[in-house]
């Protein structure tokens, strides 16, 4: 290719990933659904998309190392800490029952459906185990289902990718070594493999904590440092064993993120921001290598592999991973009915297929277009048929607002108690010991000490959470956290507006809207609570009491709508009005 294709094709291929991702954000779908379609239909069109033309022998390389920097960010969420009780249960039997039962029943499946070889068909099915948070993600946050069901499909999303792309690796070898003659040479050339992965991401994690541990680094150098050690590390070892570098990149997210006293930021926007980019330019440009001629074999046998997949062992995993626990029926059957596959699994196949091909392997050339074809189906067929699943089970959560209140203050607890009254499931956190006391004496939920920590990281603690309300007295906290938290929380973020006087370092200059009307302040708003004022839920019924402040309207749908520096809700008969009261006075709801 000339260098004005070259260009012509990196630009396509950039401008058509970010654009497909823009769409997608848009209509509110996952990405792949436009991605996949949108690669596919480009390398169709013309050949400058192609990145085995583009870049020629490095493709297969490129894509190796931009897996390893997703596995690696995807490690960095399975802090296994944070995976406790009941959830963990569940969790773990789906990772290794689903793990199982898929691998081996597709690998079944594949070697007379597919007409493909053993080594081909344990390889399809290695790769169909993974299915991701990146496609999952955006279907429960369209679907919307209860915090447990959404709790436990996020935590096995973000386990399964590392766990799949460590299984998929070890069995590539697995097979590359099978091809050699004699056990023990199988069995050495399998075992030397592996050693060089898990070594390599040994070796990696020991650089990355001592440099991050004992060198003072910026947020920028931080995530350069991570980056230049996943790809330098994943690189060397797949320079000593083909595709090793997967199982290095695996290893090291694992390890950093459950290393002891080890400072990982939560909030990683330039990865992330990378990753995206990364999951983009790969669904384009491997879709671009699909093309029509090799799909015309394969388009009914996957079709079917799809339908056993989905019909068949899904809900069987479901159903043997929630027995003997308190899950119910329906939240039973939904898990059983999202299992999406995604970036991994798209560009495992494109790297271990194209190797497996020039070893001569049976049926290897399908592996890739079979892949194509189940994600493509999967992820259809779920994002149609998810919210109206879940709303035939019954596991929707409720329309109703379920707000977080940050901070202990009477006045604070005083409102929670006032919301709950009005039918509202209140979650309330606080930093200091006699502040939670006070919560726990209301009567309300307590969220735990490291709500607010977690809340920017890959945990699930604020799922079900519909909006934060900050009310403590430290003006400069709540303008910090309103702005960390607005990325992380999927409702709306309020805090209360600094005094008209302050001199913090950050709220007077923080923009935004903030709670109630001119001068309800925290200050004042305890200032009138010590001489005698209350909170109080009023059920409206006509106008609203003369001397009483409008802080919250409650719809009958459980709605929340809170007064604003901007906005003022109008309450309607039916409404409940949370007010406060004048000093000295109470009202009956």
């Amino acid at each position: 290719m000339t260098a004005d294709q070259v260009l012509v094709g990196v630009g396509l291929i950039v401008v058509l990933a970010v654009g497909s991702q823009l769409l997608a954000s848009r209509l509110r779908v996952p990405a792949l659904l436009i991605l996949l379609p949108v690669g596919f239909i480009t390398g169709a069109l013309t050949d400058n998309v192609n990145p085995e033309k583009l870049l020629g022998v490095a493709f297969s390389p490129l894509v190796s190392l931009a897996v390893a920097v997703i596995l690696y960010d995807a490690g960095l969420g399975l802090d296994i800490k944070r995976l406790q009780g009941h959830t963990r249960r569940i969790v773990v039997r789906l990772i290794w029952l689903g793990a199982l039962l898929t691998w081996v029943s597709a690998a079944l499946f594949a070697v007379p459906v597919l007409n493909m070889s053993k080594g081909a068909a344990v390889m399809l099915g290695a790769i169909l185990v993974v299915s991701g948070p990146t496609v999952v993600g955006p279907l429960l946050n369209f679907v919307r289902p209860t915090e447990r069901l959404q709790r436990v499909l996020i935590w096995e999303g973000s386990l399964i990718d590392p766990v799949g792309g460590l299984l998929a690796a070890l069995v590539f070898h697995g097979i590359v070594a099978g091809e050699r003659q004699g056990i023990g040479s199988r069995l050495a050339e399998f075992s030397a493999g592996t050693a060089v992965g898990v070594v390599g991401g040994v070796v990696g994690a020991c650089v990355l904590w001592l440099l991050l541990r004992h060198v003072r680094l910026s947020e920028e150098l931080t995530t350069s440092v991570q980056l230049a050690a996943v790809i330098g590390i994943a690189a060397a070892c797949d320079a000593l064993r083909d595709d090793t570098g997967l199982i290095s990149a695996v290893v090291m997210g694992m390890a950093m993120a459950n290393l002891p006293d080890l400072d990982i930021p939560a909030r990683r926007p330039f990865l992330d921001t990378l990753v995206s980019l990364i999951i983009g330019l790969l669904f384009i440009s491997i879709s671009a290598t699909v093309t029509p001629a090799s799909l015309r074999h394969v388009v009914l046998p996957a079709l079917a592999l799809v339908a056993l997949l989905v019909l068949v062992i899904r809900p069987l995993v479901a159903l043997v991973a929630t027995a003997g626990t308190d899950v119910r029926g329906g939240e039973r059957w939904f898990i059983g009915w999202m299992a999406p596959r995604g970036i991994v699994a798209a560009a495992t196949a494109s790297t271990f297929s194209a190797t497996l091909v020039t070893q001569g392997i049976d049926g290897a050339e399908r592996i890739l277009p079979a892949t194509f074809l189940v994600i493509v189906a999967t992820v259809m067929l779920y994002g149609l048929t998810a919210f109206p699943v879940a709303r035939r089970l019954g596991v929707l959560r409720p329309a109703r607002s379920r707000p977080l209140l940050v901070g202990g203050a009477p006045w604070a607890v005083d409102l929670g108690r006032a919301l709950s009254s009005a039918g509202l499931d209140v979650l309330m956190w606080a930093g200091a010991g006699r502040q939670r006391a006070r919560i726990e004496a209301a009567g309300l939920p307590l969220a735990p000490g490291e709500l607010l920590a977690a809340a920017t990281g890959a945990g699930a603690e604020l799922e079900g959470i519909t909006g934060v309300l900050l009310l403590t007295e430290d003006d400069d906290f709540n303008a910090l956290a309103s702005m960390t938290l607005r990325e992380s929380v999927e409702g709306p973020v309020h805090r209360l507006g600094p005094p008209a006087d302050s001199q913090g370092v950050m709220a007077p200059y923080t923009e935004g809207e903030a709670l109630f009307g001119a001068g309800l302040t925290g200050p004042e708003l305890a200032r009138r609570y010590e001489a005698g004022a209350r909170v109080v839920a009023h059920r409206v019924d006509g106008a609203v009491p003369a001397g009483y402040d409008v802080l919250f309207v409650v719809r009958p749908d459980g709605r929340l709508a809170p007064v604003t520096n901007t906005r003022i809700p109008t309450a309607h008969p039916g409404d409940v009005a949370v007010l406060l009261s004048p000093p000295s006075r109470q009202l009956s709801a």
